[in-house]
């Protein structure tokens, strides 16, 4: 029958933990996976929307700005003479002309790399690179280029040619071969504006920065991607530079394309693009966020889950094994020495609340502590021993880290010079030792004064001038007796709570006095403090009867000082707590005078 019910509380409790903490864990894990997933997707969607179209329109501002920038050589009534003019007669006065005029024009930008001049009248070039004007040159073929062609035939005064290497075009620049920098070329062709005859072209070469900011600056961690195309599907710009001035592939084309705008791409990438406006028209801006970078944090957390699950199901799994078969024997065999040792008294009364061995260990534990409790002899001879296990729990206390640090202090105050106060301080710890060997015989307020002096000396000289300390006790209590290693606990205690956690400057005051027929030991301080709920605790663990719970070991020496005030003298002995209103803490002793020590 035994046998049975060890085998049904295991079977429940693998049926608990799989219905009551497995199960609802993996399927909280996979619904927040989900929802989180969906909240990250339309979180992106909404992000990468506003950003798209903030950036779409930063382009096309800034475009507009480029390709309007020759008009601001409209201006110049000299410079434009001489593409009226030719260069044919004055030439010294008009290349000054030419050449003030374009390197200022260079100088409005910086990312303008290099401008070309072409004159039409003479076809005459001129080239503007690093701020420096080159030599004239000779260049009538220059219209006969595609770029030019189709500028010349176009009804727009603006042309803008796919990125590609920065090339001398007057071979008479000064450029170093080194320089193989990506540009953009936007040609404008200057014509007059009364009688639309055609004058010449100004080609300006600017390199990517400022559009590689535009687009790049709402990136997150590189990987993400952005494509500018224009109307033929040439890359302006990309964040994988390897393809800029190159076609857009087909494969990127199908998923940047228009028509699949702001969506998610078969592979599970979003996917936005925008068709951009003049000046700039049929051109597409794309921005690519790849779903492995897009959910990575939700599978890390979902990963991180899901080992965690595994590992706790796992450890609820050894725990229910250990409960099970490492528990539940002993219980049984409890149980049955237990029955052995009862076999005198048959009419035992038994609890019939439960069936299994639990049940049966607590009938018998139950019939085990009334028998216990019968004991008075017994229960004596436990208290008596309780006692002396106090004793020797309190002589365990004594800091060996305080004694380290005396004696440092000491062989300190040797090294400096020899004084009597070596000798005062050696004096004080042999007080000590001696006292606490002798813990065991009687003791007056005299000696338990004399060790706390003591005491008190070693760590004077511990703490220099950042101590400060006083002791009043009248000389009409000093004789009466008291348990021995009482007071100097407490003092302990504030060097642990008070200096060992930052509050140097704490005073303490050691006092005593007579209230009606009891003797009140004081110690006081005004360092730190405790709050009520923190001393309601402390006030439980310390008046709670050893047969009546476990109590911490935090405070072992508080209580240890109040159970043998009790148990010397009787219940209205022992300690009293006061938090002194978070302004400091009073722990006081209370010793009836009515009745002698047991």
């Amino acid at each position: 029958m035994q046998n049975a019910h060890l085998k049904s509380i295991h079977k429940r409790l693998l049926f608990l933990l799989l219905v009551f903490i497995i199960l609802p864990y993996f399927l909280s894990v996979l619904l927040i996976y989900r929802q989180t997933k969906e909240n990250v997707e339309r979180h992106e969607l909404e992000n990468s929307q506003e950003q798209i179209q903030q950036a779409s329109a930063d382009l096309e501002q800034y475009f507009d700005e480029i390709i309007n920038l020759p008009y601001i050589l409209y201006r110049n009534p000299d410079l434009f003479r001489v593409f009226e003019e030719g260069l044919e007669e004055d030439f010294y006065y008009k290349q000054l002309e030419i050449n003030k005029g374009m390197t200022n024009f260079y100088l409005m930008r910086s990312e303008i790399r290099q401008i070309r001049l072409f004159i039409n009248e003479g076809k005459s070039s001129f080239t503007v690179y690093n701020a420096m004007l080159s030599s004239r040159k000779r260049n009538p073929d220059l219209l006969q280029q595609a770029s030019i062609q189709k500028l010349m035939s176009s009804n727009s005064n603006d042309l803008i040619e796919a990125p590609h290497p920065i090339e001398n075009y007057n071979d008479t620049s000064i450029m170093p071969p080194s320089d193989k920098t990506m540009v953009l070329t936007v040609h404008h062709k200057i014509v007059d504006v009364l009688t639309q005859e055609f004058l010449g072209v100004i080609t300006i070469d600017i390199d990517l920065d400022k559009i590689a900011h535009i687009a790049n600056h709402f990136l997150q961690k590189n990987k993400e991607s952005v494509w500018l195309s224009d109307a033929e599907n040439h890359v302006i710009y990309a964040s994988d530079e390897t393809w800029i001035g190159k076609t857009v592939p087909d494969e990127l084309q199908r998923k940047i394309s228009p028509i699949q705008a702001d969506t998610k791409s078969p592979e599970g990438d979003i996917v936005f693009t925008r068709t951009l406006q003049e000046p700039i028209k049929a051109w597409h801006f794309a921005k690519v966020t790849p779903s492995s970078f897009l959910f990575e944090d939700v599978r890390k957390t979902a990963y991180t889950n899901i080992i965690v699950g595994v590992v706790v199901g796992g450890l609820g799994l050894i725990m229910i094994t250990i409960i099970s078969y490492g528990f539940t024997r002993p219980i049984k065999l409890l149980s049955q020495k237990v029955q052995r040792i009862e076999g005198k008294n048959m009419n035992a009364p038994f609890d019939d609340m439960r069936e299994d061995e639990i049940g049966i260990l607590e009938r018998h534990i139950k019939e085990m502590m009334n028998r216990i409790n019968r004991h008075i002899d017994r229960e004596y001879k436990l208290e008596i021993e309780n006692r002396k296990n106090q004793h020797r729990a309190l002589k365990s206390q004594i800091n060996p880290h305080f004694l380290f640090n005396s004696l440092q202090s000491i062989a300190a105050v040797a090294l400096l010079s020899e004084s009597p106060k070596v000798y005062q301080l050696i004096t004080s710890l042999s007080k000590m030792m001696r006292y606490s060997i002798r813990v065991d015989q009687k003791a007056t307020v005299q000696s338990e004064v004399d060790y706390v002096q003591a005491y008190l000396n070693l760590q004077a000289e511990r703490f220099q001038t950042d101590f400060s300390y006083s002791i009043d006790v009248p000389k009409d209590i000093l004789d009466i007796p008291v348990p021995s290693m009482i007071l100097q606990p407490l003092v302990e205690n504030f060097f642990k709570h008070c200096y060992d956690e930052g509050y140097e400057q704490a005073y303490i005051h050691i006092y005593g006095e007579i209230q009606g027929e009891y003797l009140n030991l004081v110690v006081e301080n005004n360092g730190n403090s405790v709050t009520d709920d923190e001393l309601e605790a402390l006030k439980n663990n310390l008046y709670t009867s050893v047969n009546e719970g476990n109590p911490s070991f935090a405070h072992i020496g508080l209580k240890n000082i109040h159970d043998r005030l009790v148990l010397h003298f009787d219940q209205t002995a022992g300690i009293k707590l006061d938090s002194m209103q978070g302004q400091g803490f009073t722990v006081r002793l209370v010793i009836p005078l009515y009745l002698k020590e047991k």
